[in-house]
């Protein structure tokens, strides 16, 4: 796949990684451009069979996204149009990188509000840099509210008490409280984060494709408990009888697995030799 011609970011791919940075004008402001840049993106994306794992990141070491234009916001009209699709556009966007097999980690950098925010949250994980990471919904304060999932996405994510008290408190919380509410994975210092974000991609697309399809959609799929569980069940099983996991659970056996001495072993080593099987 060749992702050239974006005007709003720029794509470099890596053993079964699309490093994504954002760079559009001063702040990384979401307009129609950026927005039509992430729907190509994620419709090529979902194409390319050889890329496992998506890092989203500024160029602007101060804005991870701003947010959402106001003059774009203006233009909207009164109540949704019609249409056979279940999601609005923008909503098709965004939600693309929660039903998409690709797997989406936001590092944040720079401020996220509004808008911003709201990309971030669609991502599967999000790590934040302490001292720089800001993260807010302040649409309220300019009398809108938020509208690409922010009021959908955050409670689910940290509780519907504290998404009120960012959503109508209008405030700035930084990576360490957004940490302990949930919003981030973890917040990481700026000495630390290049490295884990880009190392935990790498191990993860080091796994089998179907696996890792499976396991996010297992964990995103909604309903009862009995519901899930029976979810669970399903893909569990053809996980087990795929090709891949065949090969890879024999050899981790092969070297040892369920044996004392490897089973002591930190497991994020146990990776590397099963590359390739």
């Amino acid at each position: 796949m060749n992702y050239e011609n974006f005007k709003t970011l720029s794509v470099s791919t890596d053993k079964g990684v699309a490093f994504v940075t954002l760079s559009h004008g001063e702040i990384n402001l979401l307009d129609m451009d950026m927005l039509i840049d992430l729907d190509r993106l994620g419709r090529e994306l979902e194409q390319d069979d050889e890329i496992k794992v998506m890092v989203l990141q500024s160029a602007n070491p101060d804005f991870f996204v701003a947010h959402a234009d106001l003059g774009t916001i203006a233009t909207l009209p009164s109540e949704p149009a019609a249409r056979e699709e279940t999601l609005g556009w923008i909503n098709q966007v965004f939600d693309r990188l929660r039903t998409s097999n690709t797997v989406s980690i936001a590092k944040i950098q720079g401020r996220a509000r509004g808008g911003g925010s709201e990309l971030a949250l669609a991502c599967d994980m999000r790590f934040g840099e302490i001292g720089r990471a800001v993260f807010g919904q302040p649409e309220v304060g300019v009398g809108i509210i938020p509208g690409a999932g922010g009021t959908v996405r955050l409670p689910r994510l940290i509780g519907q008490a504290r998404a009120l008290e960012i959503i109508l408190g209008c405030g700035d919380i930084n990576a360490v409280v957004a940490e302990r509410y949930g919003y981030l994975n973890r917040a990481l210092s700026a000495a630390e984060i290049d490295m884990f974000v880009s190392s935990l991609a790498y191990r993860i697309a080091g796994f089998p494709a179907e696996a890792l399809a499976l396991a996010k959609e297992s964990v995103r799929f909604s309903g009862s408990i009995e519901d899930e569980l029976n979810h669970e069940e399903v893909a569990f099983l053809k996980s087990v009888h795929s090709e891949p996991a065949k090969r890879r659970m024999g050899a981790a056996l092969g070297m040892g697995l369920q044996t004392a001495a490897v089973e002591k072993c930190c497991f994020t080593h146990i990776w590397a030799p099963l590359a390739g099987v």
